[in-house]
């Protein structure tokens, strides 16, 4: 009996899915649900259907969650194995620069919002950070065939490149939370977790990955309502990026092939495509 296994191209399907069910509760259901309790506000019912919708709500979101950890995981993947780094972050670059009208057009419903960046924009941050790091350590590498222990120049050159890869990384994380990017630093930090762990065991991919996203979000969060709401709420609010755990069961079943591939416009395209078609359902739906 085959064992079951999936491909990049099945991984991707799968984040597609589940990208689409997080946007369509995030977007159209979310506003139904406003439209009903506007409706309803006042009448008996009221707080029972309006419990219920957030429950149903709450669940939605909760099958979006494996979406970003697949992509991420296919971003690293992408980036070991591309013949190009530089065409594939400056493909990254410019979906993030189309994108971005529709993701503000169906999450806020204006034309531009700073409040808030599209995810291929934490998408190209990462790679960005990792194009530093792999030349930084080709070049630490490099110095460490000829150890020249002696030398305060040779020692000093190693410490330079290490010091430019965290600093990179850094300043990565540190952009994706001013610029508000989705997933914000967490989303840059398993990119590069994804890709330096790619080597090693299951069972660390997940429990880094997992830390990853439980602190990472918590600190971000911390850091953003600092005031309004205790640490202990915050952490039982970002305990929900742990549903996306769920990511490593495809990711546990990848053969490493690449699969038939949809065309890369399609591929890029869906993500802006999908945002304008849930905005345009919200908006044709507004009467009902």
């Amino acid at each position: 009996m085959n064992k079951i296994r999936f491909s990049n191209a099945v991984l991707k399907n799968i984040a597609y899915v589940s990208m689409f069910v997080d946007h369509f509760f995030a977007v159209v259901y979310l506003d139904f649900v406003r439209r009903y309790a506007a409706a309803a506000a006042g009448t008996a019912q009221e707080n029972e259907v309006y419990r219920q919708m957030n429950e149903i709500y709450r669940m939605g979101r909760a099958i979006g969650r494996i979406a970003f950890i697949l992509f991420a995981y296919l971003a690293a993947e992408g980036f070991a194995h591309t013949g190009n780094r530089k065409k594939y972050l400056l493909r990254l670059g410019g979906f993030a620069l189309i994108s971005e009208l529709p993701f503000d057009l169906a999450f806020s419903g204006k034309c531009f919002d700073w409040g808030s960046q599209n995810v291929y924009f934490t998408l190209s941050l990462g790679i960005a950070v990792l194009m530093v790091w792999e030349w930084a350590a080709e070049n630490r590498w490099k110095l460490l065939k000829k150890p020249r222990p002696g030398d305060m120049t040779f020692r000093l050159c190693v410490g330079v490149f290490a010091a430019i890869q965290f600093g990179t990384l850094f300043l990565g994380c540190g952009l994706a939370y001013c610029m508000r990017t989705d997933y914000k630093y967490m989303g840059v930090l398993l990119i590069v977790v994804f890709y330096l762990l790619r080597r090693q065991s299951f069972a660390v991919k997940i429990a880094a990955a997992g830390a990853v996203m439980l602190f990472g979000t918590w600190s971000a969060n911390c850091l953003r309502y600092a005031g309004e709401y205790t640490m202990e709420y915050l952490f039982q609010f970002s305990m929900r990026e742990m549903y996306g755990l769920a990511a490593f069961v495809p990711i546990f079943l990848y053969d490493g092939s690449k699969g038939k591939q949809l065309p890369k416009a399609v591929c890029y395209g869906f993500y802006p495509v999908h945002l304008l078609l849930l905005r345009g359902i919200v908006w044709l739906t507004a009467g009902i």
